[in-house]
């Protein structure tokens, strides 16, 4: 807020994932800004601007606001700047933006951006229109492929790591990603139905605007508050043994090794392996033999 730079180097994006091309380009504006001795920033947006352009067919998140904002941090960026998007900022002309928020309040001397980055009204707002721009107010630009690793051709994209998790290759997204994929909620008050089966879960209210990887059950960890971890069994699905049509799948976490209760804290859940799709079980003691076996596989994978 309010504080002008004496000069940066700036890289703007909605940055959901902050995946491993991402974190190439993002070492690329760090070490420019050492090279030039000022301050590196990111700009980013308080949510992602398809959610306003064109929220029909916005994509699910990836990543949520303070996980974005911890991962960024976590990059060695010196500042992160996260700007309001709404309708007037989805009809602005790019270049009011550029102007007032890279030259007078970040006085940057160079961007970097992905190849194929664009913004604002029109979406005009791109390379061609930041260099432009540039060379009237004294910024260079750099346009670069999103890539995994120098020397590496594969492109990086929030696009391909969503469509691995929709369908359960757990491991393909995580090579992307350069970590695990993790969801967070808090612990929602579910039917209380786990304690009676045996299996006692804990069901994670994620938003709707979170992507979940595919339905089925999954091996992964669960961590609280406290750091603590737990191995855990978690289905993600609409319950087909209890609920004809549900609307929107569930985070059902089942921790291994634990008895007490975390209702209403924040849980973070990282997935690991898928173990099956979701069935729907002709009684509940089918169910309750499954689950064990679930279990069982978690432990083993997890051990």
């Amino acid at each position: 807020g309010g504080e002008t730079l004496l000069g940066s180097v700036v890289t703007i994006g909605a940055y959901d994932g902050v995946h491993l091309g991402h974190r190439h380009l993002i070492a690329e504006v760090c070490e420019r800004a050492q090279r030039l001795g000022v301050p590196s920033v990111v700009v980013t947006f308080d949510r992602h601007p398809a959610s306003v352009v064109r929220p029909q067919s916005a994509p699910l998140l990836i990543t949520d606001n303070d996980q974005r904002l911890e991962l960024l941090a976590s990059t060695g960026i010196d500042y992160v700047a996260l700007v309001r998007f709404d309708t007037d900022r989805a009809h602005e002309d790019p270049t009011t933006f550029i102007e007032e928020v890279l030259v007078e309040q970040l006085h940057t001397r160079s961007v970097v951006v992905g190849h194929d980055f664009h913004f604002g009204r029109n979406r005009k707002g791109n390379v061609a229109l930041l260099t432009e721009i540039g060379a009237r107010w004294g910024f260079d630009v750099l346009g670069l492929q999103l890539v995994a690793e120098q020397g590496s051709d594969t492109a990086v994209s929030s696009t391909r790591i969503r469509s691995f998790l929709r369908a359960g290759q757990l491991d393909e997204a995580a090579s992307l990603l350069g970590r695990q994929f993790e969801v967070r909620g808090p612990v929602m008050h579910g039917d209380g139905r786990g304690h009676t089966l045996g299996f006692p879960t804990a069901n994670v209210g994620v938003s709707p605007e979170m992507l979940l990887p595919c339905d089925g059950v999954y091996a992964g960890w669960y961590e609280r508050p406290t750091g603590e971890r737990y191995r855990t069994a978690i289905n993600v699905g609409r319950r087909p043994t209890f609920y004809e049509n549900a609307p929107y799948s569930t985070v059902e976490a089942h921790l291994l090794d634990f008895d007490g209760d975390l209702y209403d804290e924040p849980a973070k859940v990282t997935f690991i392996r898928r173990l099956r799709g979701e069935e729907k079980f002709n009684s509940v003691d089918d169910l309750v033999v499954q689950m064990g076996k679930d279990v069982a596989a978690t432990r083993q994978l997890l051990a």
